[in-house]
């Protein structure tokens, strides 16, 4: 039977498929709405976002400025996170962006040495300046590089090793693993002495494969321009890298394992059939803490089996070869002192021994202790007694000075009490008692030599 169509069929078909049609597109939106709520609720990565939700989520290009973290005890960190120039002359970075012409120029200045509550040695550090003075971009790049810049004095107590590295090299390391993590940078020295830069040519090849930029007058029409800059070095504690604080969780071996590549040191030609010991010798006028029966020690620790080698480090002593000697050894042996920074040459599983003359035990702590154990070194102690001391020839045994230097030193720790224990005492050590201390000295290092070489 053959049905007829009627207006009103029309009428009701075209009713439904209009709310058919309302009903799918609703279903779309939702659809759309719940794609673009999850990749904005759910860590990035989980979802694949829409193009929609890309250019919702695109963010706007970070502009140029100048930081300053001033919130330390011991230093100061200021840095521009894009492309500056730097001005040898004056000491001056200034911010490569025209869009600061039309507005009050920031400035930050900062002297860029990790002591900054020394107000003895901080005014020798040169002062330098972060600007985003447009008067600055009048000036053109004599050499452009694709890489950003570590700027650090090497002012200040520099000259003593212990100085070299606690103020230098280690913040150095600490920042470069902060700041630039797995990034190309280059090194930017303010205050170089003539010296500094062919004793540590070395050291500084490893941190950076560019030429180190010298901050001094041979170079002060040069004007270099860089991606980005970080003016100033975070330290911590007195020779020590805490993981905890940088990102990427590297040690005090780690820094170890870094002049290791500065030196690339073969000891196969320096094979021992005995445990080596170096002996750390302080030597010189009214230097302090002088071992007065140095020969007498020495002929001891031949008798306990040791290859006894006397080291005597200067200004002067070539690194590479102090590196080659230390290294090779399986034993150190010194007085409290700065020689015994050399403990950054030492393996990882070594000896080192620390003479800790009277008055001085705190300092030899936190100095050398602390830090030989973060390299992990066998650590051995070995505090004089009075009677081992000089200063027992100048003061009664019953005076604060020797009774209770803690008393004597007190809240006022001055430098002319702390020449008292550092340049007035030497130390006589007691034979029999110290062998005691080096019989174990020799167990731990014959079983490192055994495994390790």
């Amino acid at each position: 039977m053959v049905m007829k169509t009627t207006p009103k069929s029309y009428l009701v078909a075209a009713v439904a498929l209009v709310i058919v049609l309302v009903m799918y597109l609703h279903l779309l939106s939702s659809v759309s709405d719940l794609q673009l709520i999850s990749s904005l609720s759910f860590p990035q990565g989980t979802l694949q976002p829409t193009s929609e939700s890309r250019r919702i989520e695109q963010a706007p290009q970070e502009i140029t400025s100048i930081t300053c973290d001033r919130s330390h005890t011991n230093y100061d960190v200021c840095s521009i996170n894009g492309s500056c120039s730097l001005n040898l002359r004056t000491g001056t970075f200034t911010i490569m962006d025209p869009t600061f012409a039309t507005s009050a120029p920031l400035v930050e200045k900062i002297r860029p040495y990790p002591r900054k509550t020394d107000n003895w040695i901080m005014p020798k550090i040169k002062e330098l300046t972060l600007t985003s003075d447009p008067l600055g971009l009048t000036r053109q790049c004599d050499i452009t590089h694709d890489s950003p810049a570590i700027v650090f004095s090497a002012g200040g107590y520099t000259g003593s090793i212990y100085h070299d590295f606690i103020d230098g090299f280690i913040p150095l390391f600490i920042t470069a693993n902060s700041a630039f993590l797995d990034r190309d940078y280059i090194i930017v020295v303010v205050n170089p002495k003539k010296w500094w830069m062919p004793k540590y040519i070395d050291v500084l090849g490893a941190f950076s494969k560019h030429k180190t930029i010298l901050l001094d007058k041979e170079n002060a029409s040069i004007t270099h321009c860089f991606t980005s800059a970080t003016v100033g070095l975070i330290s911590h504690e007195p020779m020590t890298i805490d993981p905890t604080q940088i990102p990427n969780s590297k040690s005090l071996v780690d820094f170890h394992n870094l002049l290791d590549k500065a030196f690339n040191t073969n000891l196969s030609s320096l094979i021992t059939h005995k445990p080596r010991l170096i002996l750390v010798s302080r030597y010189g006028n009214n230097i302090g803490r002088v071992i007065l029966n140095e020969k007498e020690i020495k002929e001891m620790l031949e008798d306990v089996g040791f290859e006894v080698i006397i080291f005597r480090p200067s200004k002067t002593t070539s690194l590479r070869e102090a590196y080659k000697l230390v290294k090779s050894s399986h034993v150190m042996v010194g007085v409290h002192g700065a020689a015994l920074t050399h403990l950054l040459f030492l393996r990882p599983g070594s000896v080192l021994v620390q003479i800790v003359p009277v008055g001085l035990g705190w300092v030899a702590e936190t100095c050398f202790e602390s830090p030989a154990k973060a390299m992990k070194l066998e650590y051995i102690k070995y505090p004089i007694n009075v009677g081992e001391s000089s200063l027992v020839e100048k003061y009664s045994r019953e005076d604060l000075v020797l009774k209770n230097p803690i008393a004597f030193r007190g809240m006022d720790w001055n430098s002319t009490k702390m020449n008292v224990y550092l340049k007035e005492q030497d130390v006589r050590l007691d034979v029999n008692r110290f062998r005691k201390h080096m019989d174990e000295a020799y167990k731990k290092a014959k079983s490192f030599m055994d495994i390790n070489g």
